[in-house]
């Protein structure tokens, strides 16, 4: 059924790989895209992680629909096989998808969305509820409010800028936004632009997926720099049976390689591991200015002075400025309800989870879709690929075509062991996400060895 807006464009919030993606798939429909970026560029959250190289090769991080936009406008692809870093993916893929003719002239840069509902209605209101066009507001660089309207909205405006705190129970632990300037969540670039603000420190990484094996080589690489850098390497888990992967056994080779090097690390003792550590509170160490972390390994109190802490504890979904909006749910993962059960990282890892599309993302509004690593909630197994699909499913069904958006197939690499989290276990392990070039290991005195369980 035609509405009486839909000339009005489908709005997409975030113009990283799976926004830009959805925004190819409109204009190969002939659909008008508006892409609304909270950053002064595209791929903007990419950027901040831009040292670290992919598990999965360029061609499992094109999407089709780009590729064809893009093929018109004579670019060049890169190896399939090669493994790109998330710098790679901006300047030879985003950047050049973003030129575009289509796809540059709906985009706006510096639009943080604040708010999106329905026109002249708020949520608990039903009768005509689909026949009114949603209305976005954002904050733009000057900080005045802009409004769109649109037909549709497809948020695609991922989890990099909310990560989840230090505390095992969801919540910051005491004194973490006291020491907001001492603690770096996510993958800092360590032996890059960060390099100088953790060489000769005592670093505490907390975590237990890649993202925590990234930031633990890459300061064994600083450590062979600069000696007097000490690293202690915080899990949760209890069990540490399938924390490093499956090694050789791995169907992606770099990743296992990845998991190969830090236990190689740790039985050398040139880390030192606490597990199961929870951290209660951070404190300030006299007379200098490091952190007192008061914490319990295996349920004895412990201290320890540490410089920086790194936290590589996965990402969760900011919902808020969709308010307005009537979302189900899923009460543990914030994911869409009926993805929940698909995802769940309780039961499920990157390599078992099934394709799915629009049916499986839709909210009771109508026209309304979460997509990419925002999609997933607090489950950490998302997948470009995946997130590629999610959007060429969810035009299809917003353009009509409801047999494309049901005729769900996806790509994927050969996952090989990709592990499953103890139940219990709330850290990201991106178990198919990215990794940092491997260092060699410094060299370890014999000292140092045997004694980091």
């Amino acid at each position: 059924m035609k509405t009486s807006f839909e000339n009005l464009p489908v709005a997409i919030i975030g113009a990283g790989p799976v926004g830009l993606a959805a925004a190819a798939h409109l204009i190969t429909r002939d659909m008008q895209p508006l892409i609304l970026e909270s950053g002064p560029s595209i791929g903007h959250s990419v950027r901040k992680w831009g040292h670290i190289r992919m598990f999965s090769s360029w061609r499992y991080n094109i999407d089709s629909a780009s590729r064809q936009l893009l093929e018109k406008a004579g670019w060049e692809e890169p190896c399939g096989e090669a493994l790109p870093t998330g710098g790679d993916i901006v300047s030879g893929y985003l950047e050049p998808l973003a030129s575009v003719g289509a796809v540059s002239d709906a985009l706006k840069l510096n639009q943080r969305v604040i708010a999106v509902t329905r026109d002249g209605i708020d949520k608990v209101r039903s009768h005509g509820r689909a026949d009114r066009p949603f209305v976005i507001r954002a904050k733009d660089g000057t900080g005045s409010i802009v409004t769109y309207r649109a037909r549709a909205v497809i948020d695609a405006s991922g989890t990099w800028a909310s990560p989840n705190p230090l505390g095992a129970d969801g919540l910051p632990v005491m004194g973490e936004e006291t020491f907001s300037d001492r603690i770096d969540y996510g993958i800092p670039d360590l032996r890059g632009a960060r390099k100088a603000d953790f060489a000769d420190t005592h670093v505490l990484v907390v975590g237990s997926g890649h993202s925590s094996f990234n930031a633990v080589l890459d300061l064994l690489q600083l450590k062979a720099e600069h000696p007097e850098t000490a690293i202690t390497w915080a899990m949760r888990k209890t069990k540490l049976g399938d924390v490093f992967g499956g090694g050789s056994a791995d169907a992606l080779p770099e990743r296992g390689e990845l998991g190969r090097k830090v236990r190689e690390a740790v039985e050398l003792g040139a880390v030192r591991l606490l597990n199961p550590l929870t951290i209660d509170r951070l404190e300030e160490s006299a007379p200098d200015s490091a952190m007192t972390v008061h914490a319990r390994v295996g349920g004895e109190p412990t201290a320890l002075e540490v410089d920086r802490i790194v936290v590589a504890t996965g990402f969760r979904p900011d919902l808020g400025f969709s308010r307005e909006i009537r979302l189900n749910l899923d009460p543990a993962l914030e994911c869409a309800a009926q993805l929940g059960p698909l995802i769940d990282p309780n039961e499920h890892s990157c390599g078992s989870v099934r394709p799915h599309g629009a049916a499986e993302l839709a909210h009771p509004e109508p026209d309304y879709y979460i997509v990419g690593m925002k999609s997933y909630g607090r489950a950490p197994t998302f997948l470009l690929a995946t997130g590629y699909e999610q959007v060429r499913s969810v035009v299809a069904e917003i353009a009509g075509d409801h047999d494309a958006a049901s005729a769900v197939q996806l790509d994927l690499p050969e996952t090989g062991v990709c592990h499953l989290r103890e139940p219990e276990e709330k850290e990201e392990s991106l178990c198919c996400g990215e990794q940092a070039e491997i260092p060699p290991l410094p060299p370890v005195s014999e000292e140092g060895a045997g004694c980091c369980g």
